[in-house]
């Protein structure tokens, strides 16, 4: 693997004036969804506490939605849990939670360092705040160190789809660290018998908000979450069709209790929803098990699952580069082997 030189990011602001920490401070931004946190934040509480120091979270939703979310939260270690309610804050809207954050991390904010989860909401969210208060921000971190002594922090994160992995390092002279965390990088905080300290946040309200929540629309399924799932079974465009993708993978996925994944080949031609989709463009997953069936392995569904801890291949072609990173490989025909292999399951 190639490793980029390292960056250094440093910025002289004047304009506000920030408290001196003798030690980090982190805020952590916590996601949830049907009154659960969200596992890519509990990653990222991890990646926070590797920083050495305080850990806050910070949690916000609809006044319905936070009296459940808020008792599972306070048992992940956190030294102190923040949470504000609004009607607004149902949905993750960044014109609606911009402003929230502004004010929690202006003037005089005890906060050195404020920690999310990679996903679609905080991608929109911490960017647009870092850009209000004039810092910086470093996407998608797979390690994270601070140094005491400096005052400075040092990322690792890949570039070029996974190829090189670029060092970012943030100067003491950035008084408020940015970072979104990469979930498979860290294993999801645990919940403990400690309990936090709750304290109420009075939301900032946005009267002339430009955007608004429509509506979601959530794909069900009973098998396990792809992005969680401790194994997963992926289809490539080998599959033909979205009925062959369908009768040939999920009795396989169900034999396995297996998230089902595709390519974005798969996905671009119909077969699967995009909600499947692994690699550069999609989730980025790393189970014990991936199962990769029909798929050639091109670089960008590489970057998506090259952490997996074991990497099972088919396909005809023995030149395929999904052959160079999988742990087991077999040159077959997938409509020959599946089968059979949901059979031995079965037995």
């Amino acid at each position: 693997m190639l490793r980029a030189g390292t960056s250094i990011l440093r910025r002289t602001l004047s304009i506000r004036s920030y408290a001196t920490a003798s030690s980090p401070h982190a805020l952590v931004f916590l996601e949830h969804q049907q009154g659960e946190l969200d596992s890519a934040s509990l990653s990222a509480l991890t990646a926070a506490t590797q920083l050495g120091g305080k850990v806050t979270g910070l949690v916000v939703g609809g006044p319905d939605q936070l009296p459940i979310i808020l008792d599972k939260a306070k048992k992940h270690g956190l030294d102190t849990l923040l949470h504000a309610a609004s009607p607004q804050y149902s949905t993750l809207l960044p014109e609606t939670i911009t402003p929230l954050l502004q004010k929690l991390l202006s003037d005089t904010t005890p906060f050195t360092h404020v920690v999310s989860a990679h996903s679609s909401s905080a991608k929109s969210i911490l960017p647009r705040v870092a850009a209000k208060l004039d810092v910086p921000a470093v996407s998608d971190i797979t390690s994270v160190e601070h140094d005491a002594s400096t005052n400075s922090t040092t990322f690792t994160r890949p570039i070029y789809a996974g190829n090189a992995i670029s060092t970012v390092r943030a100067s003491s002279s950035i008084p408020i660290k940015f970072f979104t965390v990469r979930s498979t990088a860290f294993s999801a905080a645990i919940s403990g018998d400690t309990e936090a300290e709750s304290k109420t946040l009075d939301p900032v309200e946005v009267s002339d908000s430009p955007s608004e929540h429509v509506k979601t629309l959530l794909t069900k399924s009973d098998r396990p979450d792809l992005g969680v799932a401790s194994r997963v079974v992926s289809g490539g465009r080998a599959l033909k069709n979205a009925e062959t993708f369908q009768a040939t993978l999920y009795p396989l996925a169900d034999a396995l209790g297996a998230a089902v994944g595709a390519s974005r080949a798969a996905v671009d031609a119909g077969y699967a929803d995009n909600s499947l989709q692994v690699g550069q463009t999609g989730k980025v997953v790393a189970p014990e098990l991936y199962m990769a069936l029909g798929i050639s392995g091109a670089i960008q569904h590489l970057a998506g699952m090259k952490d997996s801890k074991l990497i099972v291949a088919v396909n005809k072609d023995p030149d395929a580069p999904i052959f160079q990173v999988a742990d087991v490989g077999l040159v077959a025909d997938l409509f020959e082997v599946v089968p059979e292999m949901v059979e031995k399951l079965k037995q």
